[in-house]
């Protein structure tokens, strides 16, 4: 199997698929570790990391641990906070915060281990078609060297490139879904006490508007405003201003951030127009991750997404080639 991608996607249907006893090669255009927004965990997302033998790191790691969620208005009231352990009782009620670069890099040694070949810094250009079906892919390495790699099966795990999706001329769009959002990364910041220390915090502004307060390792807490275009960029194209706009906005967002600055890497941007694939798959190709769909971010179902379609792919692949039948309709 070929797989486009070493995300939290590809490298978890890649790592089933060794775990089945396939030969699996993963291509990756970048070097690891590499930054990724998209930080915080929900309680599911334990399971797909136990399949692929992925607890015991979580638990040896650094990564702040996550109880609950609460939510925040404007003046600074606060939600009662929802702990995961009063609606599941299972070791999955306690999840992390992860640093994505980390966690990644964590996901690709796991694979490596568990027998998948990861290949960095080659980018795959174009999809293989051999008569209507996906046979492999055409890709660069790091020296602009042309490559074939051909297999049984292709899964496309590019994330927001869209590989697939965007030479097919699959993607859909969610216009109702159009947000923009503005972060940065702050040391020093007031983390809540006890269990709470860890808890993702969404606090509103105006109308459809809000932060997430994202606890990290390090001593480091993620911040960003998430907002209508016109909202957020109605007067300003300038990041930190449309930022400390918000930031005045909000009692508890403004007290949590007085003790913090913002690192080195400053302030970002970044769109989130949700989107899916018209189709799932084709023949002898499969989607998963940001390279199928990607949602509006308010719940974390980001990572969630991705590990958990990686591990449905992986066991759809599993039953298609044990079948012999890499069709679009086995997906």
């Amino acid at each position: 199997c070929v797989v486009i991608g070493a995300g939290p996607a590809g490298l978890t249907a890649a790592t089933l698929l060794s775990q089945f006893g396939r030969r699996v090669i993963v291509l990756e255009k970048e070097t690891f570790p590499r930054f990724r927004v998209g930080e915080s965990m929900i309680p599911y997302n334990y399971f797909p990391l136990e399949r692929i033998g992925m607890i015991d790191r979580m638990r040896a790691s650094s990564f702040p641990h996550k109880y609950s969620v609460q939510f925040v208005r404007q003046d600074g009231t606060q939600s009662q906070p929802f702990y995961f352990e009063q609606h599941m009782h299972h070791p999955a009620a306690q999840t992390w915060q992860v640093t994505r670069s980390v966690f990644d890099a964590m996901l690709m040694e796991n694979a490596r281990e568990k027998g998948v070949e990861v290949v960095e810094r080659m980018t795959v250009r174009e999809l293989i078609e051999e008569d209507g079906r996906v046979v492999g892919v055409r890709a660069a390495d790091g020296s602009g060297n042309a490559r074939e790699f051909r297999g049984a099966m292709t899964i496309d795990g590019s994330g927001r490139v869209r590989l697939a999706m965007t030479r097919l001329g699959w993607r859909e769009l969610d216009r109702s879904i159009y947000k923009i959002a503005v972060w940065g990364y702050f040391r020093g910041a007031t983390r809540d006490p006890g269990k709470d220390a860890g808890a993702t915090t969404i606090t509103y502004v105006e109308g459809k508007n809000w932060f997430w307060y994202i606890p990290l390792q390090d001593d480091t807490v993620s911040v960003g405003i998430v907002g209508e275009r016109d909202y957020l960029m109605g007067s300003t194209n300038d990041l930190e201003t449309i930022f400390n706009n918000g930031v005045r906005k909000n009692v508890w967002i403004r007290e949590h951030l007085k003790t913090g600055s913002i690192n080195e890497l400053d302030y970002m941007v970044n769109a989130h127009l949700s989107y899916r694939s018209r189709y799932c798959a084709k023949d002898g190709l499969v989607l998963v991750g940001d390279a199928l769909s990607f949602l509006d971010p308010v719940f974390s179902t980001g990572l969630f997404l991705a590990l958990r379609s990686g591990e449905l792919a992986g066991d759809a692949v599993e039953e298609a080639l044990k079948a012999g039948d890499v069709s679009a309709r086995q997906f």
